[in-house]
């Protein structure tokens, strides 16, 4: 558990993670952009589709599997979140034809949802319809709590039409077993996460043991339901246990953690023969991103300068 001074910097994280003013002005530096963007790396596979398409080959050769994000969320208008489609489209497009086979991972806001339901959902469709064509499936990430109702009808009417589109679960959540008994009746896979998002005390849990249980529940029912679960978690703690109760050798069942974080994990779970995908990233929007990747964890900012300073001093992430 962290202490008191490592809770205060975590909120403080999250809390500049959501200010537009700071991230602007970031985006728009000559000296910041590219500064923080070496601390970024560790984490995001670059900031060009080419990157994420190069990184996810290298992984794939490697013997994982993988997620793709072009990262982003919020978009306030149509015509940004057409942009923001076009370019899943055109990675889904070159993600078949170079027989590359991930998982195409994305935030209902980056598409319309901030702007229009009926956007956001048109749009799901649309990246459906070309994911099936080209063998793939789809991912979609959960957001800030208030935006979880949208978020799950969306899917509950895509996921009628097409069986490739997943969604994911956030455990700390009050309502996640709910949610999780109502998609039961759908083909998606779901992906369960502790959550990310700061949010009131009333409707979630903090990082703790009993939250560590409920993660666990929620696999359990998936794992017996025979519904493919993705355990997309670092917490070594918790896939020690999945692995005693025999889960991860279930076909239904995968590990699923972010690109730059416990490689070594990861490297173990692949050689012991169980389903690995690494969740990999790429665009200029990593600034929230990389906030987030540093409050999970707060001794990563230690990480974070030293690639500024010494942006070539390791390869950062080995798999």
């Amino acid at each position: 558990m962290f202490s008191n001074d490592q809770i205060q910097v975590i909120h403080a994280l999250k809390s500049i993670a959501r200010d537009q003013r700071i991230k602007r002005y970031i985006q728009q530096s000559e000296d910041l952009y590219p500064l923080l963007f070496r601390a970024a790396q560790r984490f995001v596979a670059g900031d060009t589709r080419e990157h994420g398409i190069s990184k996810g080959l290298e992984l794939l050769n490697k013997g994982y599997a993988i997620s793709l994000e072009y990262i982003g969320e919020n978009t306030r208008t149509a015509e940004d979140c057409f942009q923001a489609k076009d370019e899943f489209l055109t990675l889904i497009s070159e993600a078949g034809r170079h027989l590359i086979s991930p998982t195409i991972s994305f935030d209902l806001s980056h598409i319309g949802l901030s702007v229009d339901r009926e956007l956001a959902f048109s749009n799901v469709n649309e990246l459906a319809e070309a994911a099936t064509k080209n063998g793939l499936s789809l991912m979609i990430s959960m957001e800030e709590s208030e935006k979880t109702e949208a978020i799950i009808e969306i899917y509950k009417r895509a996921a009628e039409t097409y069986s490739n589109v997943g969604i994911t679960i956030q455990a700390h959540l009050h309502r996640a077993m709910n949610d999780i008994l109502e998609l039961l009746d759908y083909p998606g896979k779901i992906r369960i996460v502790k959550g990310a998002y700061q949010e009131s005390p009333e409707i979630m849990l903090p990082r703790s043991e009993e939250l560590n249980e409920r993660y666990l529940q929620l696999v359990d029912l998936l794992a017996t339901k025979n519904h493919p679960v993705s355990i997309a978690t670092h917490d070594e703690v918790i896939i020690e246990e999945v692995r005693r109760r025999g889960y991860l050798k279930q076909a239904n069942t995968e590990c699923e953690m972010l690109y730059g974080i416990r490689s070594d994990l990861m490297q173990r779970l692949k050689a012991d023969g169980y389903q690995a995908r690494v969740y990999l990233t790429y665009g200029t929007e990593w600034y929230l991103y990389l906030c987030h990747r540093l409050a999970e964890y707060p001794e990563n900012i230690y990480a974070a300068i030293a690639d500024i300073v010494e942006p070539n001093r390791t390869n950062k992430t080995s798999y």
